[in-house]
């Protein structure tokens, strides 16, 4: 189907979002660290990122911004367990296609990706 990558400071959360979408055939890795994901963009094909806001070293939104200078054809997701409109439109500036409020329903989780998908096809 398609390459995520998901990166969230906890552990447990990436973990979760990884069976859900290798339920439905996606190709996931998953990473706690900044540094490390950033390198999985870098020397991977990756369709979707999902991003937690809120990490260790620096933000979501940086994170975000990085893989778009890197890779702009990479979709984002973002992730937060503390939604603000501020937050919303800082990653939806930056070319975040989706928002994701933790805890994450596993329906939506799944509909937002295959919207993505979808419409990556038809413009394809």
């Amino acid at each position: 189907m398609s390459s995520i990558m998901v990166l969230d400071d906890v552990e447990d959360a990436g973990a979760m979002i990884k069976r859900i979408l290798e339920r439905k055939g996606h190709s996931v890795a998953v990473f706690t660290e900044e540094r490390d994901a950033l390198a999985h963009v870098r020397d991977q094909n990756v369709d979707i990122a999902i991003l937690d806001i809120k990490l260790k070293k620096i933000s979501g939104v940086e994170v975000l911004r990085q893989i778009k200078e890197e890779r702009p054809e990479t979709d984002v997701v973002m992730l937060t367990g503390y939604p603000t409109l501020e937050t919303a439109k800082e990653a939806m500036g930056y070319g975040a296609r989706e928002y994701l409020v933790k805890p994450i329903d596993k329906n939506e989780l799944e509909e937002k990706i295959a919207g993505i998908l979808e419409s990556r096809e038809a413009s394809a």
